[in-house]
C-alpha cells in the first residue's frame, strides 16, 4: 500500500520509467500519442480496476498503441486522483442538476462501501445471506454517475492536450534516435573499412616481399 502511494525510488523515477517505455515503443509517433490520449481519458473515469482494459479497448478503437494507452493510465495516480475526482464529481453533479457535489472524503468512502456491498452480494449468490442494493443505488446516483458524466469534459481536454504535447516530442525523439543509429552504423562501417584497408595493405606488402 505504501509503494502504491509512493513508489520505490520515488515518483521521479516512476515518471522517468514511464517516459523511457514510451520513447522505446516502435510505433509511429501519432499512434503512440493516440494511445497516451486514450489512457489519459480513461483515468478520468470511475472505472477503477478496469482502467487497463478500458484503455486498451479505447486505444484499439482509436488505432493507437495499446501499450502507450496502458502507460497513459498512470496519469491517474494518488497525486492526481484528488483533483480528478473532485473536479469530475463537482462538474457532473452540476450537469445532472444536483445542488452540490459530494466531498472527496465522502467519494472515497462511497467507493469503499460500494465495493464491500458488491462483494457481499456476489457471495450471497452461493450462501443464504440476503442481497442488499441500498448503498449501491445511492452510490450510483450520487457518486458514480456524476463522476462518469463530469469526467468526460476534463478527460477529453486533458487527452487532447497530452496528444498535442506528446506527438511532436515523440517525433523529435524518434528522428534523433534514427539519426544516432545511422551515425553509429556509419562509424562502425568506417572502422570496418579502415581495418580491411589496413589488412589489404599488409597483405600487399607481404606479397611484394615474396
Amino acid at each position: 500500500m505504501g509503494e502504491f502511494f509512493y513508489p520505490r525510488g520515488g515518483w521521479t523515477r516512476a515518471v522517468r520509467y514511464v517516459g523511457y517505455r514510451l520513447r522505446r515503443l516502435p510505433d509511429p509517433a501519432h499512434k503512440i500519442a493516440r494511445g497516451i490520449a486514450a489512457g489519459v481519458f480513461v483515468s478520468f473515469t470511475p472505472l477503477f480496476g478496469l482502467h487497463f482494459l478500458a484503455a486498451a479497448v479505447l486505444a484499439w478503437i482509436m488505432r493507437g498503441n495499446v501499450l502507450a494507452a496502458l502507460l497513459g493510465t498512470f496519469f491517474g495516480n494518488p497525486l492526481t486522483f484528488p483533483v480528478i475526482a473532485t473536479v469530475s464529481v463537482e462538474l457532473g453533479s452540476r450537469m445532472l442538476g444536483y445542488h452540490h457535489g459530494v466531498p472527496l472524503p465522502s467519494v472515497i468512502t462511497a467507493f469503499s462501501y460500494a465495493s464491500l456491498e458488491l462483494w457481499s452480494n456476489l457471495k450471497a449468490i452461493f450462501t443464504s445471506d440476503v442481497v442488499q442494493w441500498t448503498r449501491l443505488n445511492g452510490f450510483f446516483a450520487h457518486v458514480f454517475l456524476p463522476y462518469l458524466v463530469g469526467g468526460i469534459i476534463p478527460g477529453i481536454v486533458s487527452a487532447c492536450a497530452c496528444y498535442l504535447i506528446s506527438r511532436p516530442l515523440i517525433t523529435a525523439y524518434q528522428k534523433a534516435r534514427i539519426k544516432r543509429m545511422k551515425n553509429s552504423f556509419a562509424k562502425r562501417r568506417a572502422i570496418a573499412e579502415a581495418a580491411k584497408t589496413k589488412v589489404d595493405a599488409v597483405s600487399g606488402r607481404k606479397e611484394g616481399q615474396v
